[in-house]
């Protein structure tokens, strides 16, 4: 885990080794074809993903790792009412209530029936998706921030529908994708991106924010992608369902065509589905084919660190990757997207040119920053931000 950084005598900072000393969980491995230091691993977990996937959906694991190109069109079954009950029992108990008033305490309190009759509804169709209940939470800097609490049913249902297509998408996600998934934490992520920065040679950072990732995604698009893999159109129906409840607020329905459900527990596997097409596959083919040197990539849900040996690569990779994201209805924000100098020459190179200290970026609520350890050795690591925004 990367808890901080470590001072040294000169006052710059050496990084916290990474947890997984000697096969650390780093992009490093997945360079540009053809760079020195691929060592062919695959792209992601195998043995972490054998591990979370229950046995009765091995099966659909294999297919979906051996045949890539494969539709599933029976997948409904596998959301059974022992599937339900453990999305039940996974829930928090004292959450608040949704827009059915029902708690986790009542429904446990006649649970074998209720999942009976919800089973029954989800396998016949007759299953409705309940808008989702706003509700704002003040944020450190005194702001509101927008809270969706969906119904009880809705969070059961949700929870056991994205065990049955993770067995699917955790064969197709690529390595440096990080958030909400099986087996990867935000530290995970951390650890992957010191690691590449420190281990390949690059010394330019793209820190690339999309603005209001969740609010813009279209839902025909994310349908559209959802259907190269999920030819079950019962699951894709549940899908259009959630993303067609609305939002719940003073008594307001609205609903969009846009966005993925706010406090949704299927809206983190939705949206990797969204930037696996839209963004993963894209970048990881433009490494291959035009990166005239070495790039890495790190993405955690909508945050995006991609680092380059060129600065010509970074720029044409930049205005590329604004291109690619108009077409999906994304943007990158003007403010909060920046390239910046950063690697293990960046002090050398910015002194040489009469500039300053290489810049910092934030990523995961870590300020990264590139300094030399007591030894004299190139490191990179992340100093947690406070919350008004200074260093712990």
């Amino acid at each position: 885990m990367m808890h901080g950084l470590e001072k040294s005598d000169s006052a710059v900072v050496a990084m916290k080794p990474a947890n997984n000393v000697g096969e650390p969980a780093a992009e490093w491995v997945e360079r540009r074809a053809g760079t020195k230091g691929n060592t062919g691993q695959p792209h992601t977990r195998r043995a972490q993903n054998r591990a979370s996937v229950p046995q009765g959906l091995e099966r659909v694991r294999q297919a979906a790792r051996q045949r890539k190109k494969e539709r599933f069109t029976a997948l409904l079954h596998h959301v059974t009412i022992d599937r339900l009950r453990e999305s039940f029992l996974a829930l928090k108990r004292n959450a608040a209530p949704g827009v059915d008033g029902v708690t986790w305490r009542y429904y446990e309190a006649g649970l074998e029936e209720h999942l009976q009759r919800l089973h029954a509804q989800v396998q016949s169709g007759a299953y409705r998706a309940l808008p989702v209940r706003r509700q704002y939470i003040p944020k450190p800097d005194g702001k509101q921030r927008p809270l969706g609490i969906a119904a009880l049913e809705d969070k059961i249902v949700q929870r056991a529908v994205v065990e049955v297509l993770n067995a699917i998408y955790e064969e197709d996600f690529l390595g440096f994708s990080y958030g909400f998934r099986p087996g990867r934490s935000q530290h995970d992520a951390l650890d992957a991106l010191a690691t590449a920065i420190i281990r390949t040679p690059v010394n330019w950072i793209l820190d690339a924010d999309i603005r209001s990732f969740f609010d813009s995604v279209s839902q025909e698009w994310l349908v559209r992608f959802m259907e190269h893999r999920i030819g079950d159109q019962r699951i894709i129906r549940l899908v259009r369902k959630w993303l067609k409840a609305g939002v719940l607020e003073d008594g307001e329905l609205s609903v969009s065509d846009t966005g993925t459900p706010q406090g949704a527990v299927a809206s983190p596997l939705l949206a990797n589905v969204y930037l696996h097409y839209v963004f993963d596959l894209w970048a990881n083919r433009w490494r291959r084919r035009e990166a005239k040197g070495n790039v890495i990539i790190l993405r955690y849900a909508d945050d995006i660190v991609v680092g380059f040996e060129h600065e010509a690569d970074a720029r044409r990779f930049w205005e590329a990757m604004r291109l690619r994201l108009e077409e999906f209805s994304l943007a990158l924000h003007p403010d909060k997207t920046r390239l910046l100098e950063f690697g293990r020459y960046a002090a050398v190179t910015r002194k040489r040119r009469g500039l300053g200290k290489p810049e910092t970026f934030t990523f995961l609520g870590f300020i990264f920053l590139c300094g030399k350890s007591r030894r004299g050795a190139f490191v990179a690591g992340g100093v947690q931000a406070r919350l008004d925004g200074g260093k712990e």
